[in-house]
Order: structure tokens, then C-alpha cells, then sequence
């Protein structure tokens, strides 16, 4: 295989895990928060943030790193109108998503104390449970947004 079509692999690989990722983690994470068990909210809001530093965080640096290759590789000028809305669609998605690290990293800790502690959550929980969920939105519609453009590449006049 050659080098080209190696990175473009990796890219694609990257980006369904990126997709993937977040679609199943907040998944889980919604329903344990719905569930009202204590116990499978502090389980799956700790496999969350696992699963964000083992497979949502390499592939959020795979994917500037391999597309940006990419689209030197292919003649592709960095202004091309549809690349162009796809890296600040990147730029979104990232904005979304920044947050939402936070927001699990603080909502793990809430449910581990309630849960050692024999407590209900905090109502600080669900605030941020229903931030987290929100900021899900325009990320992931987002990030089939930029699927789109990488297989139309439509014109976009600048």
C-alpha cells in the first residue's frame, strides 16, 4: 500500500472512530443519567471519560494531522471552499467537545461521591448532564457535515 493511501486509511478509520465514540458514548451516557441507578451512572460516566482519553483523543490529533496531508498531497489548496468549511466545522465540533471533557471529568466525580458517600447527586449533576447532552448537538451534526463535504467535495465559491 502506498503512503498515501495508508494516511487516507488512517484518516478514515479515525474519523469513524471519532464518530463512533461520542455517538456510543453518549449513548450510555444518557440512558445511565435517565436511569436513575446511581450505580451504573458513576460505571458509565467513568468508561466515558475512558473511552474519550483512549479513543476519541487520538483520533481528534489523527484527524487535522492525516487531512491536512492529505489535501497537500492531493493538490488540494487549503482555501478550497469545501476543506475550508470542513476545518472550521472542526473548529466547532472541538468547541463543543472541549466542554464536554470538562463536564464528564466533573460529573465522574459527583457520581463516585455520591455513591461512596450513600447520596443522591447534586443538582449541580443534572445541570451539567443537560449541558453535556446539548453540546453533543451541534458536534455531531457537525461532524456529519464534514463527512459529507470529504465525499461530495462540493463547489463552494469563496
Amino acid at each position: 500500500m502506498d503512503e498515501y493511501l495508508l494516511v487516507k486509511t488512517v484518516h478514515i478509520l479515525s474519523s469513524t472512530l471519532l464518530f463512533g465514540t461520542g455517538l456510543g458514548t453518549a449513548f450510555h451516557g444518557f440512558m445511565a443519567n435517565r436511569s436513575g441507578n446511581l450505580q451504573a451512572t458513576a460505571v458509565v460516566n467513568r468508561q466515558v471519560v475512558w473511552a474519550d482519553w483512549l479513543f476519541t483523543t487520538p483520533a481528534v490529533i489523527a484527524q487535522p494531522v492525516t487531512g491536512v496531508w492529505l489535501a497537500l498531497q492531493a493538490g488540494y489548496p487549503m482555501t478550497t471552499g469545501w476543506l475550508l468549511l470542513a476545518i472550521l466545522l472542526y473548529g466547532l465540533v472541538g468547541a463543543c467537545w472541549l466542554p464536554v471533557v470538562w463536564l464528564q471529568l466533573r460529573m465522574r466525580r459527583m457520581a463516585e461521591a455520591a455513591l461512596c458517600q450513600g447520596t443522591p447527586l447534586p443538582p449541580l449533576y443534572r445541570t451539567y448532564a443537560r449541558w453535556w447532552f446539548a453540546l453533543g448537538w451541534p458536534a455531531f451534526v457537525g461532524v456529519i457535515i464534514i463527512f459529507w463535504l470529504m465525499v461530495a467535495k462540493p463547489d463552494i465559491p469563496l
